[in-house]
């Protein structure tokens, strides 16, 4: 038996989503260059899943439905309406019509058929995406406005993940290109089209002049009021801030710490909202023959001082993590008391597991050093600072860590490829089942943990159509990790833009990501 969710109108309306003050009348035109801290490596939404690259790729597309940042309800965009069986194995969409690709072709219930079994087929390659489809059977087109989509197992997470740029929708000639052809240029129906891509450079889009089918979270109904978008890639945090201070940028992302007061006494607006999902943590390898010895976990736990973190590298902004999962996460369970910093504990449990400090200090049992390795990436300014500051920590206690840094454009191969101790690493979604994708034994499971009660209660949430139920799924999951010690959680990870007085209407949707539908330029 079908159980209606919505059937509302999918006009656009206000949202007073999380984003910049209104400052007067908006006004149509000119164009808005902001600054990402990472080269985007890929314009694909349905591949790549990097903070700036979705910066990029979420104006280009839409998705069937949005998610009210405030709420976290699912609320009508492509999808005018839409029901979810009991069991939540089958979800039916009602399109709304007269939505267009950017190609001139039509966006209906065949469009959609043809990109979720498109996301399907990209398999792995579909960071994100792949994993919201787990059990996915088929898509049903019903009529040219109806499709139908069935899973073979409950799949609570479903709808919400419609809202996510990971399935937004391409057009038919997109989805018939290689994987890497995608990665270079992508046609969507999106508030803007892709200009050109630039590796390392800059990504330049267009207004889409007839674009009129808007989420309803949206402020205003039609197109952008931006003629255009210039994503300039500046990794350097301090020709980013220097750029915006002297008006060559009206936008910046990965504001540093130490830039927020200045910023803020120059008459910038700093805009921050906390992304749920999966905390900055550092993923255990439990291949490793050190990482697999579970005593060593627990002292590495006991031994990191979040708040240290937060406290020296971060700014107030920022929150030491009390999970494996963000505070402003669906059912987020507190264990920040399983998370205390306890140094002599962790001294404690090396020596008692027969690791003795050696000359240098770091301890050594059976000729062996207490060495690990920590892969990280450089997609967000702190990182850095961030590590070395937990280096010093483990170092306090006898462990050595060598930090190794790669690319973003790297991250794939090297999550996948293992050749680390440990790997730290962050995942933004509004849902739970974040933990699904990157613990679970089926899937990416770049930590290596064999399937057992973990993998149960990732799958048992994953199921659940009843809330409650859910949440206490979530939970158990949640401790599992912290319990075990498959992953050592450090800090919340905050976005915040540095945004020029003349800059407005730039939006925070649900995941802490851009939308520039309704972002404007005063003069």
């Amino acid at each position: 038996m079908l159980s209606t969710l919505v059937a509302v109108s999918a006009a656009a309306c206000s949202s007073g989503s999380s984003g910049s003050a209104s400052a007067g009348t908006p006004v149509s035109g000119g164009t808005l260059s902001f600054a990402l801290a990472s080269d985007p490596a890929c314009v694909d939404p349905q591949q790549f899943a990097s903070n700036d690259s979705i910066y990029v790729t979420r104006q280009l597309v839409d998705s069937l439905t949005d998610q009210d940042p405030k709420t976290g309800k699912i609320v009508p965009w492509i999808a005018s309406s839409w029901e979810v069986n009991s069991n939540a194995t089958q979800f039916t969409f009602h399109i709304r019509q007269g939505v267009t690709f950017s190609d001139g072709t039509p966006l209906n219930a065949q469009s959609v058929k043809d990109n979720f079994d498109a996301v399907h087929a990209l398999g792995a390659k579909a960071t994100l995406g792949s994993g919201y489809l787990i059990g996915y059977q088929d898509t049903t087109v019903l009529d040219p406005s109806t499709v139908r989509v069935d899973f073979s197992k409950p799949s609570a997470q479903f709808l919400q993940a419609t809202s996510t740029h990971s399935l937004g929708l391409l057009s038919e000639k997109t989805l018939a290109q290689t994987p890497a052809q995608r990665c270079q240029s992508v046609v969507g129906s999106g508030p803007f089209t892709l200009d050109h891509y630039t590796i390392n450079q800059e990504v330049v889009e267009n207004r889409r002049a007839n674009y009129d089918w808007g989420s309803s979270l949206f402020d205003h109904s039609g197109p952008a009021y931006l003629d255009k978008l210039v994503f300039k890639v500046i990794p350097e945090q301090s020709v980013r801030t220097g750029s915006l201070e002297s008006g060559q940028l009206d936008a910046i992302g990965g504001v540093a710490p130490d830039d927020e007061p200045g910023l803020k006494t120059a008459g910038f607006t700093l805009q921050s909202r906390v992304n749920p999902g999966i905390v900055f943590n550092l993923q255990a390898n439990l291949s490793r023959p050190i990482v697999s010895d579970t005593v060593v976990r627990q002292a590495i736990q006991k031994a990191i001082n979040r708040q240290q973190v937060v406290d020296t590298v971060l700014s107030p902004d920022f929150k030491a993590a009390t999970s494996i999962l963000s505070s402003s996460t669906l059912d987020y369970a507190n264990l920040g008391s399983e998370l205390a910093t306890d140094v002599a504990g962790a001294e404690k449990l090396l020596t008692d597991d027969g690791w003795v400090p050696g000359p240098d200090g770091i301890r050594v049992k059976n000729g062996q050093k207490l060495a690990l390795t920590a892969a990280w990436f450089s997609n967000f300014g702190p990182n850095q600072s961030s590590l070395e500051l937990i280096q010093q920590q483990l170092k306090t206690v006898g462990i050595q860590l060598t930090l190794k840094e790669y690319s973003i454009s790297q991250g794939t191969t090297v999550q996948k490829g293992g050749d680390w101790d440990l790997l730290w690493v962050n995942l933004t979604r509004a849902d739970p089942d974040i933990l699904r994708n990157n613990f679970s034994s089926s899937l990416t499971n770049y930590g290596r943990i064999p399937a057992g009660p973990l993998e149960n209660a990732l799958n048992a949430e994953a199921a659940d159509a009843d809330a409650t139920q859910r949440a206490t799924d979530a939970a158990s999951a949640q401790k599992l990790i912290v319990d075990n010690d498959y992953a050592f959680p450090v800090f919340e990870l905050t976005t915040i833009l540095g945004v020029s007085p003349k800059t407005h209407g730039i939006e925070f949707d649900a995941s802490s990501r851009l939308q520039f539908h309704d972002a404007w330029k005063s003069s």
